[in-house]
């Protein structure tokens, strides 16, 4: 039997705040030395009621899996009103606080177009919640989209498998935001120190070097133009307006991380203070790598924590191909039976990432030893999606237009790299190979 997911939901949350104030109250006894014979009483009946309580939550939270698990395979494995397979990207609309009652972002998109070109109001925006009708402007310029499908492009941008999410967020309200950097290193002679100690003898006391810092956010945005006829296909439109626009931002938002040069945009790793360029070995033809580069690169990389991966131009992967140390392959390819292997394998014990971020084979940059979590990203609170649509611009022309605005900004924490415990060869978050 189909159970109502909201009210199911409505249920968990009015279930967990009273087990929160039952389990204060039971606390509040607990701390007590003595009780009296009314308080052991009370103690004994909310134990029982708060095991309920936890129970029930638990039941609950069972149910309501179980219903996800339903609509998630409606969606995955239903048919359209065509007769094909359902859009893998279509929302369960049980929660029109969430969605306002659409079932994607599509459908949503060809409401708002009919009511500003026919000026027909779908029931689902004169009756969607606060926040999801119009941004009233001067000439009422758009509707807000609902807070599930905002969600959903910024899940795109920001995916677990985007490189985007290796970097170290830091969101805030506003358009930019304080950091406080912390470069100082545990063998270093500033900072936080610990010091051996005679018996007797006075403590030496220190403190933490930190450097103020501030991370301007910048605009990066995604204008999508859609005709009639794509807005009446809604499948196309779907794909165009939320996978395409996601793919062209998230791209360019990587793109700052790794090259931007910090006007207007985030300062990239490779044209940081922090980088650390390795040189080529002597004599060393031209677009080649060879096992002493990447061993001296790794060697030059900052493990203090983090997760040390590569990143590559897939132009190398006949190079890498081809690297042994000693009888051992250096780059175990995908065909190897490693259980969550990444998509470039693995390249010397790390995770290897093939994009076309990185330069081509034999430039600066070609290939990287990294830990992105030495990467400060600022983005806005709740993931900073800004969208709006509008008929006004192409009017003459039947088309409307579709924007997305995302504020980010970021640098790496080091302003230049560190000088190791012990030897000379300082280190960063992010080594490169030289030209060759």
């Amino acid at each position: 039997m189909k159970k109502d997911l909201k009210k199911l939901r409505q249920a968990r949350a009015e279930k967990a705040k009273a087990g929160k104030t039952k389990v204060d109250a039971l606390n509040a006894l607990l701390e007590k030395t003595e009780l009296t014979e009314a308080e052991t009483a009370q103690l004994t009946a909310l134990e029982a009621e708060v095991d309920q309580l936890e129970k029930d939550v638990k039941d609950l939270d069972t149910e309501i899996t179980a219903e996800e698990k339903k609509a998630r395979r409606a969606s995955l494995f239903g048919a359209t009103a065509l007769g094909g397979p359902a859009l893998s990207t279509v929302v369960n609309d049980l929660n029109p606080e969430r969605t306002g009652g659409f079932h994607n972002l599509a459908e949503f998109a060809v409401s708002v177009r009919n009511f500003q070109v026919n000026g027909v109001m779908d029931p689902r925006l004169g009756a969607a919640p606060s926040g999801f009708q119009q941004n009233q402007g001067s000439s009422g310029e758009g509707i807000l989209v609902p807070t599930e499908f905002r969600e959903q492009i910024w899940s795109l941008v920001f995916d677990d498998g985007n490189l985007l999410g290796f970097c170290n967020p830091e969101p805030t309200m506003g358009n930019s935001v304080g950091i406080a950097k912390d470069e100082t290193t545990p063998w270093g002679a500033s900072g936080v120190q610990a010091y051996w100690r005679a018996e007797g003898t006075q403590m030496v006391a220190s403190k933490a070097a930190l450097t103020p810092t501030m991370l301007q956010l910048h605009e990066l945005y995604a204008f999508v133009l859609a005709t009639q006829e794509v807005l009446d296909d809604a499948p196309r439109l779907q794909n165009r307006i939320t996978v395409q626009a996601a793919n062209a931002i998230r791209w360019k938002a990587f793109e700052a991380v790794v090259t931007g040069d910090g006007n207007g945009k985030p300062l990239g790793f490779m044209n940081s203070g922090a980088l650390v360029t390795v040189s080529k070995e002597s004599g060393q033809a031209a677009d080649t790598i060879n096992v002493a580069n990447v061993l001296k690169m790794y060697s030059r990389l900052l493990r203090m924590g983090g997760r040390p991966m590569w990143l590559a131009n897939s132009d190398t992967l006949p190079q890498l191909g081809q690297l042994t140390i000693g009888n051992v392959p250096a780059w175990l390819p995908l065909n190897q039976p490693l259980q969550g292997s990444p998509d470039g394998g693995v390249f010397l014990g790390r995770t290897l990432n093939f994009n076309e971020h990185c330069a081509t084979l034999g430039d600066l940059g070609d290939i990287v030893a990294v830990d992105l979590s030495g990467y400060a990203l600022a983005t806005k609170a709740g993931g900073g999606v800004d969208f709006a649509a509008s008929i006004h611009l192409f009017f003459d022309y039947n088309i409307s237009a579709f924007r997305w605005i995302f504020r980010l900004g970021g640098q790496p924490y080091l302003s230049r790299p560190v000088s190791p415990a012990k030897g000379s060869a300082t280190k960063s978050h992010f080594v490169a190979l030289e030209a060759r």
